[in-house]
């Protein structure tokens, strides 16, 4: 592989202009396609095999044009103080925004008077208007959205208190601000790194470039796909992260084949072969990290990732293809001033002269200073280092998952606020009630009813409504706790339990248990998948079983570790008030396996990247701890980089309003800055310089079966015109 991929860099570079009219020309057609494609529309969200999704299939067939599955909103009037809503000012009002609510939008199905429905508090003070609609949250138009918030506000005054609340104004967070702010310190970071503009600029021009070849791929197919206009967010964020840190490995090694006194064309040709070898077996893990997510069997997440699996091998391609040809554009300008002035100094006779009177030593740099720091000392840094994220993964053993409802809003947001006066009017159970939907005649309803009504749990429990062929019914539970309380998971399974098959529970909560606990499924299976995959993609790159299976279990500390911090910060209340946390509960049930596919990827970038490094060192006949050393001298420095980039980019969401937002961002990033500095830089070297030649071992009769790919360049020899050793790393450690 290392050879094919040699000779493709050298192409690339010699043929620039025709590489670089390509890629753009992609760019543009994948732009063309997206502006003239119809207009993506949200995917219909469902959950397959759970009965929440049977008993809304269930409606859809015996209530047609019911819209069981639809948007809900409720607007909640609160009277002024010593009035109440039957006061005839008061009733006008509310009146009046039912009108303008049911003339509002085309998407709205039923919109029911509080004063017909008996929605109203005991004391009167208190009154909700319900609106259901034709589609669910997620094809919900903005037009139909701001119709609601406007028929809102316009009901203000008079010391009325109107607030909206449901899952109707669920929106997906806008994007945008995050990214920028990630380019921009990912920008600082290269310039710092490389200490040139033209170096630092390439990794992003590249990456920008990818991440628009794949997100206006996205939107070009997603009518035809339907994708769904939220499919595109996951890819846009991993094409970016994936994007900087494949371009960063490539330019980073170029410089290094130009510092070794290469030419421009063969130091592209060996970045391309070494450094682009780790890139693509890299890429390959974050791809079968992406598309493993196919095992969760939730249609919204899986074409989530195929899509972000695709911008991923687009940003593997662009690595290997247009950086080389941006390189040969680069020309000189890719090597900082200082580095440039020195190769000057290098080429004048009288300083050539003066350098064999006396050789000069390499100033070992803070990655080489850290590495011989860890092979003196391995056992007491993998014993820190263990312990360390042992102690921070306690609290993960006390992991509760759910869906944060309205009630972890911020107290500024109007869904809160409708949200706590529903709570205090008619108790926190309105916020999220039950809908079982019964298959059977009025007997078995009634039934059914007198079943509910003998559990604990409830605070109403209403009177059947049936369709018109009388062979089904609904019957609405309002529990007595709040949506994402354990009480109320409880009488879910209390009445699925104590009822036979022909009841089903469904509503907004008992969609949120059951996609809950479908992902606890398959946590463990998604696990077994992605790391067995990764396990035997990384033992052919390193030609080990020792050092994948190191990788493997240093990712799971780092990620369990990641989980322990959430729930403590999330869940526990921890330092909660540091990071804007108004109100704890359950943890998202996406969290788990979408930083262990998020994570494991970029996780698995660095240790490829890092590891690489050391099995080409050592199969060039440098000794363990040499091969360490040289690992952290060449490799250190960027994966430094890339992590401090993904942990800007990923800290910059902790700021968001939006509670599962914060939650993904501040996850994520603990988990990047555990596996990177703790794992990849601590424990992996500490591991290596305890294992010794027997880190590299692999069984002949192994060794026969699997695949010889050449990651670390061992068949470019050949093309080393100056045929030079690498007694210099030897010289760094003594081991």
């Amino acid at each position: 592989m290392a050879t094919f991929l040699y000779k493709l860099g050298r192409s690339a570079f010699r043929r620039r202009r025709l590489v670089a009219l390509i890629w753009v020309a992609l760019l543009a057609l994948a732009g063309v396609g997206a502006a003239t494609a119809p207009a993506a529309t949200s995917s219909s969200f469902s959950i397959p095999g759970t009965e929440a999704q049977r008993a809304f299939d269930l409606l859809e067939q015996r209530f047609p044009g019911g819209s069981a599955d639809g948007a809900t909103a409720r607007v909640v009037f609160k009277a002024p103080a010593g009035q109440t809503m039957k006061d005839p000012a008061n009733k006008a009002k509310v009146e009046k925004t039912v009108a303008a609510l049911k003339s509002g939008s085309e998407q709205i199905a039923q919109v029911t008077d509080p004063y017909q429905a008996q929605a109203i508090s005991r004391d009167g003070s208190t009154a909700y208007v319900s609106v259901a609609y034709k589609v669910n949250a997620m094809e919900l138009t903005d037009a139909s959205r701001d119709a609601l918030k406007e028929t809102g506000q316009a009901a203000q005054g008079q010391g009325l208190t109107v607030e909206i609340g449901g899952d109707a104004l669920q929106s997906m967070p806008e994007t945008g601000a995050g990214e920028i702010v990630g380019v921009i310190i990912a920008g600082v970071v290269l310039v710092i790194t490389f200490g040139s503009l033209v170096a630092a600029g390439l990794p992003l021009l590249t990456a920008i470039i990818g991440v628009g070849i794949g997100v206006s791929t996205i939107t070009a197919l997603a009518s035809v796909l339907d994708l769904g206009s939220t499919t595109s967010t996951l890819a846009m964020m991993i094409g970016l992260a994936v994007g900087i840190d494949y371009a960063l490995f490539i330019v980073s090694r170029y410089r290094a084949e130009l510092a070794e006194g290469r030419e421009k064309e063969e130091a592209a040709g060996r970045a391309a072969g070494t450094a682009g070898s780790a890139v693509v077996f890299a890429g390959l893990t974050v791809v079968i990290a992406l598309v493993g997510l196919a095992v969760v069997n939730i249609p919204m997440l899986t074409k989530m990732g195929f899509a972000a699996a695709g911008t991923v091998v687009i940003a593997v391609l662009i690595a290997l293809t247009l950086i080389p040809a941006l390189l040969g554009f680069a020309g000189d300008r890719v090597v900082g001033r200082k580095q440039r002035k020195a190769a000057a100094q290098d080429a004048d006779p009288q300083d050539a002269a003066a350098q064999d009177a006396g050789p000069k030593k390499e100033k070992p740099n803070a990655g080489t200073r850290w590495a011989r720091f860890v092979i003196r000392r391995p056992l007491m840094v993998l014993l820190v280092g263990v312990l360390g994220l042992g102690a921070i993964a306690v609290p993960a053993a006390s992991l509760e998952m759910g869906l944060p409802d309205d009630g972890v809003k911020p107290a500024s947001a109007t869904e809160r606020r409708a949200y706590d006066l529903l709570s205090d009017g008619f108790g926190p159970g309105f916020n999220g009630p039950l809908l079982v939907v019964v298959d059977g005649d009025k007997t078995a309803a009634d039934k059914t009813v007198s079943t509910i009504k003998g559990l604990e749990g409830w605070a109403a429990v209403t009177p059947p409504t049936p369709n018109k062929a009388g062979d089904t019914a609904m019957i609405t539970v309002v529990p007595k706790d709040r949506p994402s309380s354990v009480a109320t998971e409880n009488l879910v399974h209390d009445i699925r339990g104590a009822t036979g098959d022909d009841v089903l529970v469904t509503g907004a909560t008992a969609m949120n248990i059951d996609f809950s606990q479908k992902m606890n499924d398959a946590l463990l299976p998604y696990l077994a998948l992605v790391v067995g995959l990764a396990f035997l993609l990384l033992m052919v790159v390193f030609r080990s079983v020792l050092v994948p299976l190191k990788a493997a279990l240093g990712f799971l500390l780092s990620v369990v570790a990641a989980l322990g911090a959430v729930v403590a910060v999330f869940q526990w209340g921890w330092l909660g008030s540091l990071f804007g946390v108004e109100q704890t509960g359950p943890i998202m049930s996406m969290m788990p396996i979408f930083m262990v596919g998020v994570v494991f990827g970029l996780a698995m970038d660095y240790e490829v990247f890092l590891v690489t490094r050391m099995r080409e060192a050592y199969v060039h006949g440098a000794r363990p701890g040499e091969a360490i050393v040289t690992g952290f001298r060449h490799g250190a420095r960027v994966v430094t980089a890339a992590a401090v980039i993904m942990i800007a980019v990923f800290s910059g969401f902790i700021g968001s309003s939006e509670q599962m937002v914060k939650m993904i961002g501040f996850g994520l990033a603990v988990a990047v800055l555990f596996d990177a500095f703790v794992v990849r830089m601590a424990i992996v070297p500490a591991v290596l310089a305890l294992l010794g030649h027997k880190a590299w071992w692999l069984p002949k009769w192994l060794g026969r079966v699997l695949p010889n790919v050449d990651v670390e360049g061992e068949g470019l020899a050949a093309h080393d015109s100056r045929g030079r050793g690498r007694d210099e790393d030897r010289e760094l450690v003594s081991v």
